[in-house]
């Protein structure tokens, strides 16, 4: 089930002269905004470390909107704040690195924030959202592919929803450079940095 509605095998003759008709009434009720819930959220990246493991890390305070069209997915959008002192990656050493200088500055840029741009259904269950990521002051476009896990309502009478996602950036495009050399070749840490988001967010009343 995608949130964004999909064409079922009859509809599909029908799409041409009603995007309505293609969409699930099911869908179509999950319209509406959405305020990401902090505490069932995960925010996380993957770099590769001295060439041989990874190192795993998530920001632990962040806030975040969403607008969801199950008719038309168009005109879905996404926001995200994150605070860049809250990074945590089990290190307080590597943490305190990462909050320098050496890469996010945080006293200088305290945030980091995205904004779609646009969203788009890739069939089932799946679908991509494009935004500005902004990073030291520095804006480039990320895609991020999502799936759209389902939606319920909690014991606390909560409706929500769930996405998965992930994207790839190379963090030298937003400025992101130092690294240290290894001696048999490479470097300490890698230019690509995985994203992972594990998103629920709420209905707003």
């Amino acid at each position: 089930m995608s949130i964004f509605g999909r064409k079922t095998t009859a509809d599909s003759d029908a799409a041409t002269s009603s995007v309505a008709t293609a969409v699930a009434p099911e869908l179509a009720a999950l319209t509406g905004d959405y305020t990401i819930d902090p505490s069932h959220t995960t925010i996380g990246f993957v770099a590769r470390h001295a060439m041989v493991t990874n190192v795993k890390g998530s920001f632990q305070e962040f806030e975040g909107t969403l607008h969801l069209d199950g008719t038309d997915p168009a005109n879905s959008t996404a926001s995200l704040d994150i605070t860049m002192n809250s990074i945590e990656t089990g290190s307080a050493d590597r943490d305190g690195h990462l909050k320098s200088a050496d890469f996010f500055r945080t006293d200088e840029f305290p945030t980091m924030t995205f904004r779609s741009t646009k969203a788009e259904s890739l069939g089932g269950s799946d679908y991509r959202i494009t935004g500005d990521l902004e990073i030291l002051g520095t804006t480039k476009p990320i895609s991020i592919d999502l799936e759209f896990n389902g939606a319920a309502k909690d014991p606390f009478g909560n409706e929500r929803v769930g996405f998965e996602g992930k994207a790839e950036i190379l963090r030298s495009a937003w400025g992101l450079t130092w690294n240290a050399a290894l001696e048999t070749g490479g470097v300490l840490v890698s230019d690509k940095i995985k994203l992972n988001f594990d998103i629920s967010a709420i209905r707003n009343a």
